[in-house]
């Protein structure tokens, strides 16, 4: 398992391996230089000690100088480079795990909930950014400073070694300190993030809308511009804790204590020189840093561990429903003929089959009522339609051809469907109703909207067509948000439309206006409308009757009250309400 993840982890890094290596040999550059400079420094010390000369001070200072400069700038690079990586690593997996969930069916999305998918795709792709970013930078500069600058101290004394560096796990529990401008610069990037948190989880709750208008390229777009803008925040955070970090090592360390107390009985035995101990107290600093960073790394990596596993649980999901290997192509124009043959289907985990061995031919242009009481398949019966469930091949047929074979985007293209739950974007009304055809004309937005009886309550309002809705469309009520779903689903001109209690929320007199100005015009659509409202049902050209998963009874209006069934008993139950309000 560990190994798994270890490969996981270099599968993340490898398209940006250029940078990884180009700042881990910047590491080992600056600890080689970090090595170097002491030894200068013992150097003159020592010799200055001896026989003193102002100018021979230029001969070491200048040196020291030129290098600690090119050491502070190679150790800037190494940290942006390894930085940018773990950011680059963290807007892959975010954008890889979005487009992923874009891919799966509904059902998926049933069973997992989406503040948990928010949570992964968030805080979980943290994590392994801080491990593939400062976590790999802290270990790669632990092991380099150690194993250059502890062979160089042993060298000099092996004894103040030791005794310099016995306190050193002490430091593990070191506590990172935030400057103001930190907190100013974390909190733009959780505003960065709330705002991506709030895009995934409304296309998420919306994943059926946007599979029905085939959107998912938009949403991918819309999704990288926030991804990009959470990228730029989080690399300015990572700039400011790049020049903060190095200021750490200022602090006072009891090591340094322990060489003061030590150092200076050797130098009085001869033992080691002034300038040996002056050394030895700037390596002794120098692992002061890396050797606090270690419980961070431990932490990181063992959280990074978890969230591994958490994400690689979403990507190796395949969806269940997907394009043919070998697609048909769907001739144009669709006509809107739809046929089934013995469709069935199970809900997965299951007894008893949602649909039963159910057949039935819609003509194109025809308007087909399906009513019957709750749980007898009737929003099943509409799902299958556009694929939202995984359905057999050779069931059902679009014009012909078999819908299993066509292509996700053909077939999702020529219906319009308008679920239960009528689902709004929180933007204005306008982009509500464009949503699927974003370059569509304000007369044509207007035009249906007309058609879905809503155009005259949206001219009431404080905007009108630029009125906010906010979230879930909460501002509207529940009629006018389903008038305003179904005007969405107008606007795309499909062939087929299917209104899936669609018009719950809307009294029986605008329901019947909308299906009579559905059923008006040359270019007809078939339109299957299942809803519980029948004196609306009543008006269509034929009505299947559901019950147990079956059609049970088929015709039209006068046809079913004519013979007794459930029809006849469903209507004289709407007669006696309708009596009784």
């Amino acid at each position: 398992m560990a190994n798994s993840r270890l490969q996981k982890l270099l599968a993340y890094l490898r398209p940006h391996t250029l940078d990884a290596s180009l700042g881990v040999i910047a590491l080992l550059v600056v600890n080689g230089l970090g090595v170097y400079i002491p030894l200068l420094i013992r150097d003159g010390i020592d010799e200055l000690r001896t026989a003193f000369d102002f100018d021979r001070i230029w001969h070491f200072v200048w040196p020291i100088i030129l290098l600690a400069s090119l050491m502070w700038v190679i150790r800037m690079v190494s940290r942006i480079l390894l930085f940018g990586v773990g950011r680059k690593v963290e807007f892959d997996l975010k954008q890889k795990i979005f487009q992923h969930l874009l891919i799966l069916e509904p059902s998926y999305f049933s069973t997992n909930t989406s503040g948990d998918l928010i949570n992964r795709a968030t805080s979980d792709v943290d994590n392994i950014r801080r491990l593939l970013g400062f976590a790999v930078l802290s270990l790669a500069n632990t092991v380099f400073a150690y194993g250059l600058t502890l062979p160089v101290m042993m060298s000099i004394s092996l004894r103040l070694t030791l005794f310099a560096i016995a306190v050193y796990p002490l430091m593990l529990i070191t506590v990172q300190l935030f400057s103001e401008k930190l907190r100013n610069q974390q909190l733009a990037v959780q505003e960065e993030l709330s705002n991506l948190s709030e895009m995934i989880q409304e296309d998420m709750s919306g994943i059926s809308l946007i599979k029905i208008y085939a959107q998912e390229a938009n949403e991918r777009r819309a999704f990288r511009r926030l991804n990009g803008q959470l990228l730029g925040a989080n690399l300015n955070l990572a700039k400011t804790r790049n020049v903060l970090f190095p200021v750490i090592e200022a602090l006072a360390y009891v090591s340094l204590l322990v060489l003061l107390w030590l150092g200076s009985g050797l130098i009085s035995s001869g033992k080691i020189t002034v300038g040996d101990f002056v050394a030895l107290l700037l390596y002794s600093e120098r692992l002061v840093f890396p050797t606090a960073l270690l419980g961070f790394t431990i932490t990181a990596y063992q959280r990074g561990e978890v969230s591994i596993d958490r994400i690689e649980s979403i990507l190796t999901v395949q969806p269940q429903i997907k394009d043919d290997s070998n697609p048909i192509q769907l001739p144009t124009p669709v006509k809107g003929e739809l046929t089934a043959r013995n469709l069935s289907y199970t809900y997965p985990g299951a007894k008893t089959p949602a649909l039963k061995d159910i057949n039935f031919t819609i003509n194109a242009g025809e308007t087909v009522a399906i009513v019957g009481a709750i749980g007898s398949g009737k929003s099943t019966l509409a799902n299958a339609i556009p694929r939202l469930l995984d359905i057999e091949d050779n069931q059902l047929f679009l014009d012909g051809y078999d819908l299993t074979r066509m292509r996700l985007q053909d077939l999702r293209s020529a219906i319009a469907y308008v679920p239960q739950d009528s689902f709004l974007f929180s933007t204005s009304i306008k982009n509500n109703i464009r949503y699927g055809n974003p370059l569509a004309k304000q007369t044509d937005i207007e035009y249906t909207a007309k058609q879905a009886q809503i155009h005259a309550e949206i001219l009431n309002f404080p905007q009108q067509y630029d009125t906010l809705v906010g979230e879930r469309g909460i501002t509207l009520s529940g009629g006018q948000r389903q008038r305003t779903s179904l005007a969405r689903a107008l606007l795309m001109d499909a062939p087929i439309l299917i209104l899936d209690d669609a018009l719950s929320s809307v009294d029986n007199q605008t329901a019947t206006q909308i299906l009579e100005n559905l059923a008006e015009g040359v270019q007809r659509k078939t339109v299957i409308f299942i809803s519980h409202q029948l004196s609306a049902a009543a008006t269509a050209n034929r009505i299947f009757v559901m019950e147990g998963g079956q059609i049970v009874q088929s015709g039209s209006h006068k046809e079913l009250l004519a013979s007794p069934g459930v029809y006849r008993s469903l209507w004289s139950q709407h007669h006696l309400e309708e009596l009784l309000r």
